[in-house]
């Protein structure tokens, strides 16, 4: 059913394509027994695909990954396709509508995307009231992040901002420094400035009376000697987790043209490209630390890539350019693999 509405959707933009599906998704689920027959084709429940991770119980390790639902506005609709967990965001304390348009763009042929949305948001208020109505039974990630016009120096209180405001509604946190798609934003992943951002963000979290799980989302460009400076900082201030990784700037063994890439301009990298890379700095972080809960997202386009991701070391995975290109039916075939391998 999806790869007929893919060949529509994929004449359109990939921005107003992302747009129209949701939309029509949310539009879909509003008619009678809709939602109950997207639960009973793609939805898959089993004991077995229980995880304890984080100090949360989730129905199944397959999450959806930031970028897809930035304002929190289609929780319930994902929640019926089968995601154990939903992460939304990026969200940033005030509202700012991100990058000039075009900003998203199909590598149909390496079945990846590049883009350059740039923290597009209609920022934490409404992310949050979002999430009042927020159904039951599903995990909600917050993944936050600091405004474009905040200078570096001045990112921790963006960050704590978004954090204090989504406390309330969010199961864990996700601190995205690692996107390339903010000016000078990836200079906060240097270990002085990280190490400052990621213990400010503790002390305020160790004040509540029940500390969420707080996680911190890496970019695959990091050099080893990067890697392992992460690595210490968790150790030092605790860190509850990483997701390994987000999008890449690199560009070297696609099969798109020099010139379709130097049409489409810079961005970030993701889909099946990504996907050695992601596993190396998983299986990185893993020989470093073995019990460090590490979220796998990067090039998952099958139930056995998502294997590989936790046969390298995963606790849990994502999906986001996958899911473009195979649909929902992506979900359910990766928890019939795990399930084949339990």
């Amino acid at each position: 059913m999806y790869q007929i509405a893919k060949a529509l959707l994929f004449k359109l933009p990939a921005e107003k394509a992302h747009d129209l599906t949701t939309k029509s998704l949310k539009f879909a689920f509003k008619i009678p027994f809709i939602k109950a027959i997207f639960r009973s084709i793609y939805c898959l429940e089993d004991p077995k695909l229980e995880r304890e991770v984080l100090g949360i119980k989730f129905k199944n390790p397959v999450g959806l990954a930031a970028g897809f639902d930035k304002n929190a506005e289609f929780v319930h609709e994902f929640a019926a396709l089968g995601f154990g967990f939903i992460e939304i965001g990026t969200v940033t304390p005030l509202a700012q509508p991100g990058n000039p348009q075009p900003r998203l763009f199909r590598l149909k042929s390496d079945k990846a995307l590049i883009n350059r949305m740039g923290f597009n948001n209609k920022g934490m208020m409404v992310a949050k009231e979002n999430l009042l109505n927020r159904p039951k039974g599903i995990i909600v990630g917050g993944n936050i992040g600091k405004n474009k016009v905040t200078p570096n120096e001045e990112a921790t209180s963006d960050y704590l901002k978004a954090f204090e405001t989504l406390y309330p509604v969010v199961d864990y946190f996700v601190v995205n420094v690692s996107s390339p798609n903010t000016p000078n934003l990836r200079q906060l992943q240097e270990k002085e400035p990280l190490e400052a951002l990621l213990k400010s963000l503790q002390d305020a979290n160790e004040k509540k009376d029940q500390p969420k799980p707080i996680l911190l989302k890496i970019a695959p460009d990091l050099t080893d000697s990067q890697l392992d400076d992460i690595m210490e900082i968790a150790e030092n201030i605790n860190l509850d987790g990483l997701i390994a990784t987000n999008t890449t700037i690199e560009r070297s063994g696609l099969k798109a043209t020099e010139e379709d890439l130097e049409q489409i301009g810079a961005g970030g990298l993701s889909g099946a490209p990504v996907f050695n890379r992601s596993t190396e700095v998983l299986k990185y972080i893993r020989r470093k630390n073995k019990s460090i809960p590490v979220i796998a997202v990067g090039g998952i386009s099958s139930g056995e890539d998502a294997l590989d991701k936790l046969k390298a070391g995963a606790t849990l995975v994502q999906v986001y350019s996958g899911l473009i290109y195979r649909g929902p039916a992506l979900i359910k075939e990766i928890n019939q693999a795990i399930l084949a391998n339990a």
